[in-house]
Formats: C-alpha cells, sequence, structure tokens
C-alpha cells in the first residue's frame, strides 16, 4: 500500500499556464490524475472542462483582497457576456477548482435586474426557480471541490449543483464569493447532498442560496441584499440550514415553500432587517425552525401560511415590524420561542389558521401578547404574557374563533388580560392586572367556560356583556 502511494504522488505534476501551454483547456487536456494546473494572473477568454481528479489553482497565496481572495481577482475566466451551449467552468469527479473569477458566462441583464430589485421579486415566476440552465460553474453528478472562487456578473445561476441518474453529488462549495449573478448565488438541485459553506453570497437575481429537490448541509454563509430570499427552499427540499446570516434581502431572509415533502431543518440561523419575513414558510410545506435568531424584519420574524405545518421551536424574534410570530391558514406548533418588542403581536393567528402555542415568553410586544382572529383555532398552554401599559387586552380572540386557554401567566395592562370575542375554554391562569380593566372581558354573542381562573389586580374580574 505505502508503495503504491508513493508511485501516485510521484506521478502528480505540476503544469503552469500560461507557461507550459497558452490556455486552461490546453492544459487540462494534456493533464493527468493528480495533476495540479497552476493559471497566473490574467483574464483567459475561454470555458473549461476539467478531468477527474485535477486540480485547477490560480497562483498565489490567500492573500485577502476587495471581495475575495486576491489570487481569485486577478486570475479571470471571462465569457464576454455571450451565451453558450457549456458553463463556464464544468467540474468532474475528485476536482479542484481553486482561486478563480468566473464573469460573463451569458448575459447579465443590468436594467431587467434593477427592475425586479424594485419590485422585490415579486413578478419572478415560479418556472425560473430551479432550472439548472447553463451556469458560470456546473457540478453535475460529481463529488468534488469547488472553494475560494468570485463568481459575479453571469447570465444564469452562478454555481449551480445537481444530481444525475440517482448518482451521489456530495461536493464541497466552500469560501466561494457569488454576486450579481442572473440566477441564483448558489443552486443545489435535484438530488444534490452538497457541503454548502462560508460562501458569500449577495445581489443575486434569486436567491444567494437556492434549493429545488436537494438536501444539502448549508451552515456559515453570508447571503445579502438578494432579490429574493436570502436562502430559499422549495420543492420538495429538505437540507439541514444552520449558522447562517441571512439580512438585507428584498424578501425574506429564508423563504420555505412548494409542497409537504418540504421538510428542511432550519436552526441557529441569524434573519434580519430582510424586505419581509426573517424567516417564511408556504405552501403546505413543513420545516423545523429552532433557534433562530430573527429581528427588525419589516414583517413578521417567523411568518407562515397557506397550509404551512412547521414545527416553531426556541426561536428568538423581536423589534420586527409585524408580529413575531405570524399564521395565516396555516397549522404550526409554537414551543418555548422568545418574542419581544415586536410592533404588533407577539404571536399572531388569522384567516382560520390551527396552532398549538405552548411555553412561549411574550413580553412587551407593542398590540397584543396573543391576537386570533378570523374564526382560527388555538390552544395556549403555560406561556408567559406580559406587557406594561396600553390599551390593547394582552389576549384577544376575535371573529369568532376558539381558543383553550390553560396554565397561562398574564401580566399587564389594556382594557382586558383575555378579551373574547368568539368561544374559550380557560382554566387555572393567572392573571395579574395593573392599571384597571378588566381580567377577563367576554363580548355580546361570545361563549366562555371558566374555570379556576386567579384573576387579581382588574377593576372587574369578569366582565360579561353576553346579555347585555
Amino acid at each position: 500500500m505505502i508503495l503504491m502511494v508513493v508511485t501516485v504522488q510521484l506521478s502528480a505534476r505540476e503544469i503552469e499556464v500560461p507557461t507550459d501551454f497558452q490556455t486552461i483547456q490546453a492544459a487540462i487536456d494534456a493533464a493527468q490524475a493528480n495533476d495540479v494546473i497552476v493559471v497566473l494572473p490574467g483574464v483567459y477568454l475561454e470555458r473549461v472542462q476539467l478531468k477527474p481528479d485535477l486540480i485547477l489553482r490560480s497562483k498565489g497565496a490567500d492573500e485577502v483582497g476587495v471581495v475575495g481572495l486576491k489570487r481569485a481577482e486577478i486570475t479571470i475566466l471571462d465569457g464576454g457576456g455571450s451565451e453558450g451551449d457549456v458553463a463556464g467552468v464544468t467540474m468532474a469527479e475528485g476536482a479542484t477548482l481553486d482561486g478563480f473569477t468566473v464573469s460573463g458566462m451569458g448575459y447579465f441583464d443590468e436594467e431587467l435586474w434593477q427592475r425586479h430589485w424594485n419590485e422585490k421579486g415579486m413578478n419572478q415566476s415560479h418556472e425560473d426557480i430551479g432550472r439548472f440552465s447553463v451556469p458560470a460553474i456546473s457540478v453535475s453528478g460529481w463529488g468534488c471541490k469547488v472553494i475560494n472562487n468570485v463568481v459575479h456578473h453571469n447570465g444564469h445561476t452562478g454555481i449551480a449543483i445537481q444530481g444525475v441518474d440517482q448518482k451521489a453529488c456530495s461536493p464541497l462549495i466552500s469560501g466561494n464569493v457569488c454576486y450579481r449573478n442572473m440566477g441564483g448565488g448558489i443552486g443545489s438541485m435535484n438530488g444534490s447532498t452538497a457541503m454548502i459553506t462560508d460562501n458569500i453570497c449577495f445581489e443575486n437575481f434569486h436567491a444567494g442560496i437556492g434549493h429545488h429537490n436537494a438536501s444539502p448541509v448549508v451552515t456559515s454563509n453570508d447571503c445579502y441584499n438578494n432579490v429574493r430570499a436570502g436562502i430559499g427552499i422549495s420543492n420538495g427540499a429538505s437540507p439541514v440550514v444552520r449558522g447562517n446570516r441571512c439580512h438585507g434581502n428584498r424578501r425574506a431572509g429564508i423563504g420555505i415553500r412548494t409542497g409537504v415533502n418540504t421538510r428542511p431543518v432550519v436552526e441557529d440561523n441569524d434573519c434580519y432587517e430582510n424586505g419581509m419575513a426573517g424567516i417564511g414558510c408556504t405552501e403546505k410545506s413543513a420545516p423545523v425552525l429552532r433557534s433562530n435568531r430573527c429581528f427588525r424584519n419589516s414583517l413578521a420574524g417567523i411568518g407562515c401560511s397557506d397550509h404551512a405545518s412547521p414545527l416553531v421551536v426556541g426561536n428568538h424574534c423581536y423589534e420586527n415590524g409585524a408580529a413575531g410570530i405570524g399564521s395565516e391558514s396555516a397549522s404550526p406548533t409554537i414551543l418555548r420561542n422568545r418574542l419581544e418588542n415586536n410592533k404588533s403581536a407577539g404571536i399572531g393567528v388569522s384567516q382560520q389558521s390551527k396552532a398549538l402555542v405552548a411555553e412561549n415568553k411574550c413580553l412587551e410586544n407593542q398590540l397584543v401578547a396573543i391576537g386570533v382572529r378570523d374564526r382560527s383555532e388555538v390552544v395556549l398552554k403555560e406561556n408567559v404574557l406580559t406587557r406594561t401599559g396600553g390599551m390593547p387586552p394582552i389576549i384577544a380572540i376575535l371573529d369568532g374563533s376558539q381558543a383553550i386557554v390553560i396554565d397561562n401567566h398574564i401580566t399587564g395592562g389594556g382594557v382586558a388580560g383575555v378579551l373574547l370575542q368568539g368561544n374559550l375554554i380557560a382554566a387555572r391562569n393567572r392573571l395579574e392586572g395593573q392599571d384597571g380593566g378588566s381580567g377577563i372581558s367576554i363580548g355580546k354573542g361570545s361563549h366562555a367556560t371558566l374555570k379556576n381562573n386567579d384573576i387579581s389586580g382588574y377593576k372587574h374580574s369578569i366582565k360579561d356583556q353576553r346579555d347585555k
């Protein structure tokens, strides 16, 4: 075994471009497995196709440049902005692409990009999302390494990864900077199980990192100012998305949609200052959203809609423009989250949603701690709900909604601890008022069953207007 290893190492060569060969492709064609092709700084007007087990590397140390490594910024594969039938770089099994700028592979449409930026991507069609097309860098069915590259101003996706004919496709995609591409920055599709880590993706036409029927591991990436989501997950994709930063994107920080088989695990991410929700799930998706921090987003910290059924556990949502957690026509399970200083509800449940809400802390949200409306159904159990000052109730059950409220601790001001315009079963709750109002206010046409609730500090413990 030792002799075999030595033989392989001795047979490897280092080939230099343009010293030994004028073009990169000529060097690749002449190389053998395990050879290292080192490319000097310059602009290379070509598209290249790697061979198995080759290393293609730009010359230089790992000095940091303006947006990526300096050696990547000055060693450029340029497609000239023209469309082509093949990718700028086509990877191969066991190959490594290390430290290049890949640009101009297809036409970058500045005017179209700007229009969709202004529209927050609202008029982009779903059909374009997840299309492999002709990317700048293509990984199709290979285990390989794409590292330390700068990929920008291309006509389609920057780095596209897909499985082929049920073959494993588990490349390492790391340390790349992908921006201003007319697809996503990085796209993981059709059975990909890539490791996507430590990349920077910004100002891409679709998502910074997109998933379509793929299950990669996506960690420690920085995705910002993309036209759609920072990270987009759809069509049966079930990646593990952990420890990423998603901020300033025109839509959600992390967007999840399209089907009951879209079941990602999304945990320990920072999603902030996005144009819509910090994390949004819709279209029957069923993610696990765990231990994320969602703050100062324009809409909800975490929003679910259109029959999504997420498990939302242990997240911290604060200072968002709408609810900390919002549900519209969805069926979330909301457990042990901390929701504070949001501009509407701590938790908002509407449009006939059905939600289990347990062991959460809703603290000092500007309107209600928990709002339930539009004939929704909720179980509220063992939550801590507090707001000092303000007129709204702590819990509002409106529009004929139904609530089972058990073992909650409700503290604060406003017109009521619980305001009911629907149906309520409330047992073993502790309500502590601060500035008058009613502990439980029962509106006309409502129905309430109350048992063993401890109510203090309100002007009226129970204000019953059903028969008035």
